[in-house]
């Protein structure tokens, strides 16, 4: 018999929701499966995935609380009389930037039905390779067969379940941004980009923050970069406690929560309480009830996530995957959306172009903004070896900064070139403020293979921050000072 719809798509996050939105537009009927499962602590949301809901939109608000009020310390320098002290309300941030994220889940049930895709609001599993059977929340089911099926499920959060009291006592960031009250004297553990973001906005709104960190911050970016973000965030006054990891999270009677941790370095054990501990350990590929090895979809046994090839295509004929639930590929919304359509335009639209996963930009919403594109300073170094590259670098003051006497130490600019004659671009790495802006311009240079005497040519908009990536030209490998003196 025939399937009932053209597409099936399991996940109404950014990746699901692009697919079936674009294969909507051929025409093609298409239905979206989404189902959130509460948080261990109970937290759930609505439509949308992780980006909308718990992740990039409420992230990036809480970051922009945070500089309203360094721009409240700076406005006094500029001659703002503003009354001390100034106090910060986490319910009343929470409550707007909730009621915003809840305008954006109504918003994707909206165009869902503007394009005619129907929404089933259900949990997921593959019965056959063409049928998947869903559960409602009240445990009614719906069997839904499709010619072409794709997994678009993301991630959750991991939690170090090894930690005695660690799922009982902790949240993850899939709570943080629900939280109607403040989160008050808070642990972030481990230093990944997220624990790093939130425990900048956190301190940014006043909350006494604490990252646990045993290794390195930022697993995976330039380790140059991520000193200088780490530094910057303990100047601004959040603490590091570095070389250490936990051991065991208790409820003291005052229902606050003692954190036993080991220092490597000093060989001892350490206590302190907190009101809050939250775990930023690494995400999970959400395909747990799926039931992948029934219809023979492949995964990587270690990490769980989901084998595809060049064109998403997994281990099943007709079934894809996309997004964070993929292996190999970034855990980053727009790569996701734009991985998203272009399956959609092969399918439905006779078209052949495949995502490419060269180059792409982002951006860390510390304190002090670290945005990049393209490769890390060790990565080049690997890729071409430590003579066949050249690095322009440095540190420079933003005009804002002057007046607040605001520290710049750590606003630094550098780019990784190869050393042949061409000088193409390798990597761009930025930190300071604004610095997603500023990447996502010069990210559309380097995907077009930018060199660095174009990169010399482009006149800079005086006075930004962004035109010290024009006036780069001293190298790390002269051994002078780099830091920019004069405007």
């Amino acid at each position: 018999g025939k399937n009932e719809y053209d597409l099936l798509v399991i996940g109404g996050g950014s990746g699901g929701l692009a697919c079936a939105k674009e294969a909507a537009q051929f025409g093609r009927k298409v239905a979206v499966l989404d189902y959130v499962d509460p948080s261990p602590q109970g937290t759930t949301w609505g439509l949308g995935g992780t980006c909308v809901n718990v992740g990039c939109i409420p992230k990036k608000l809480m970051h922009q609380a945070a500089l309203l009020g360094s721009a409240l310390k700076d406005a006094q320098h500029y001659g703002w009389n503003i009354a001390q002290p100034v106090h910060h309300s986490w319910s009343v941030m929470a409550q707007a930037v909730q009621n915003y994220v809840k305008s954006l889940n109504w918003g994707h049930r909206v165009q869902l039905q503007d394009k005619k895709v129907k929404y089933f609001n259900m949990k997921g599993s593959f019965a056959d390779p063409h049928t998947v059977r869903g559960l409602t929340k009240a445990g009614k089911e719906t069997t839904v067969t499709a010619d072409n099926i794709v997994i678009a499920t993301g991630g959750r959060p991991k939690y170090p379940t090894h930690i005695a009291g660690a799922l009982q006592y902790g949240i993850t960031s899939d709570d943080l941004f629900w939280l109607k009250e403040s989160p008050g004297k808070t642990l972030p553990s481990f230093p990944l980009y997220v624990a790093l973001e939130c425990a900048g906005f956190l301190t940014g709104v006043g909350l006494d923050t604490a990252v646990m960190m045993r290794s390195i911050p930022l697993r995976g970016f330039d380790q140059q970069m991520a000193s200088l973000v780490t530094e910057h965030m303990e100047s601004y006054g959040t603490k590091f406690l570095k070389r250490c990891f936990p051991t065991k999270v208790e409820k003291l009677e005052s229902n606050r929560l003692q954190v036993t941790w080991k220092n490597t370095d000093l060989g001892t054990e350490e206590t302190d309480s907190f009101d809050t501990v939250m775990w930023a350990v690494g995400r999970a590929p959400d395909t747990k009830t799926l039931n992948l090895e029934a219809v023979g979809v492949k995964t990587n046994s270690e990490t769980g996530k989901i084998i595809v090839d060049a064109s998403e295509a997994t281990s099943v004929p007709h079934i894809y995957a996309i997004g964070d639930v993929t292996e190999g590929r970034p855990e980053l919304t727009p790569t996701a959306i734009a991985a998203g359509k272009l399956l959609a335009q092969r399918l439905f639209g006779q078209a052949s172009e495949l995502m490419d996963y060269d180059s792409v930009p982002t951006t860390v919403f510390t304190p002090l903004e670290y945005g990049c594109v393209g490769l890390a300073e060790e990565a080049a170094v690997q890729w071409h070896g430590p003579d066949n590259i050249e690095v322009f670098h440095a540190y420079y003051k933003p005009l804002e900064f002057t007046v607040a006497e605001r520290d710049a130490t750590q606003c630094y600019v550098k780019v990784v070139c190869s050393r042949d004659t061409e000088q193409r671009v390798l990597g761009l790495h930025f930190i300071g403020p604004n610095a997603g802006e500023v990447i996502q311009g010069f990210a559309l240079g380097i995907k077009c293979g930018a060199t660095y005497p174009q990169l010399m040519k482009t006149v800079g908009i005086h006075p930004t921050c962004a035109e010290e990536v024009t006036k780069l030209h001293i190298t790390k490998r002269s051994g002078l000072d780099a830091t920019v003196t004069g405007c």
